[in-house]
C-alpha cells in the first residue's frame, strides 16, 4: 500500500507535532545557553568560510578593474607619447632641412665671394641622368633668369661646368667631368697652358688629366689649376682643382698632372651660375 500523507496523517496531529517541537526549542533556548552556543558555533563555521571566500572574490574583482584602468590609462599615455614622438621627429626633420639648406646657402655666399667681378645667380638640381655622377643635369633657372647657354656654373670651391642648354624656366649644365667637356686651363706660377679633359673613368679613380703641361713649366704638386684667360668659352679664373701627381710624357717636352677636383661631383645641390658669359667679358 502506499503511503500518501495527505490521507493517512491528520493535520490536527501534525500541529500539534509541531507545537511540542516549538515548545521544546523554546525550553531549551530558556534553560540551556550551550545549546545557543553550539548552534551559533555550527553556523559560523558554515557561515564563515563563505564570508572569506566572497570577500576574497570581491578583492580579485577590485583588483583587476583596477589593473584594467592602470592599462587602459598606459595605452593612452602610450598612444600619446607616439605622436609626441612623431612631431618630434617631424621636427627634427624639418630642422636638419632647414640647417642643411642654410649651410648650402652659405657655401654658395661664400663661393660669390670668392668671384666678386662676376654676376651670379642661384639655382637647384632638380634633375640628373643616371649615370650616377652629376656631369650631366637641369637647373630651375632659365631665359627668364638670364642664364644662357655658355654660363658658367660653380659649386663648392670651384668650376662645376657650363650651361649647354637654356629654356624659359631652365637650363641643361655639363659638367667638367663628363667625357666630352675640355677646359683650357693654367696651372703654376707661370700660368703654363695645359688641357684639362673629362671623364668619368678617371674621375671614378679619384682624378681628372691635365694634359699638354710644358716640362719647362715651373709646376709641382699641390699648385692650383684655373680656367685660362685664352679659354673660349670659360671665364678666367674659376678654380678646376689641385695638382696631386705629375707623369713625364714619353716625347720628353710635356707633362701630364693629375687633378684632384675641387668639386665632389657625387653630391650636388644648389649651384652659383655665373650670369655674365665669356664672350661679353672684357679683361
Amino acid at each position: 500500500m502506499k503511503f500518501n500523507p495527505k490521507k493517512d496523517i491528520s493535520p490536527k496531529y501534525l500541529f500539534l507535532a509541531l507545537s511540542l517541537i516549538c515548545i521544546l526549542l523554546l525550553g531549551l533556548s530558556l534553560f540551556s545557553d550551550s545549546f545557543l552556543q553550539k548552534t551559533k558555533s555550527v553556523f559560523g563555521k558554515l557561515i564563515t568560510p563563505l564570508q572569506e571566500g566572497m570577500s576574497s572574490i570581491g578583492e580579485w574583482v577590485e583588483e583587476r578593474f583596477l589593473v584594467f584602468g592602470d592599462v587602459k590609462e598606459l595605452r593612452e599615455e602610450n598612444e600619446a607619447l607616439k605622436k609626441r614622438n612623431r612631431e618630434l621627429e617631424e621636427q627634427i626633420a624639418k630642422s636638419q632641412a632647414e640647417l642643411t639648406e642654410l649651410a648650402e646657402l652659405r657655401s654658395l655666399y661664400s663661393l660669390d665671394q670668392m668671384y666678386p667681378d662676376y654676376n651670379t645667380t642661384a639655382a637647384r638640381i632638380f634633375s640628373v641622368d643616371s649615370s650616377g655622377w652629376f656631369n650631366e643635369f637641369y637647373i630651375n633657372k632659365g631665359l627668364n633668369d638670364g642664364v644662357y647657354e655658355d654660363c658658367n656654373v660653380l659649386y663648392e670651391g670651384g668650376l662645376l661646368g657650363i650651361v649647354v642648354e637654356s629654356y624659359d624656366s631652365y637650363a641643361r649644365v655639363r659638367a667638367i667631368v663628363d667625357d666630352r667637356s675640355k677646359v683650357t686651363a693654367s696651372v703654376g706660377p707661370n700660368s703654363a697652358l695645359c688641357t684639362v679633359e673629362g671623364s668619368l673613368t678617371t674621375y671614378k679613380n679619384g682624378y681628372l688629366l691635365a694634359t699638354d703641361i710644358s716640362k719647362e713649366a715651373k709646376v709641382n704638386v699641390g699648385d692650383r689649376v684655373i680656367t685660362a684667360n685664352v679659354s673660349d668659352r670659360f671665364l678666367y679664373g674659376l678654380t678646376i682643382g689641385y695638382i696631386s701627381e705629375l707623369i713625364p710624357d714619353p716625347n720628353n717636352l710635356t707633362v701630364t698632372a693629375r687633378i684632384r677636383t675641387a668639386v665632389d661631383f657625387s653630391d650636388v645641390r644648389d649651384v652659383l651660375v655665373i650670369t655674365d658669359r665669356k664672350q661679353e667679358v672684357t679683361y
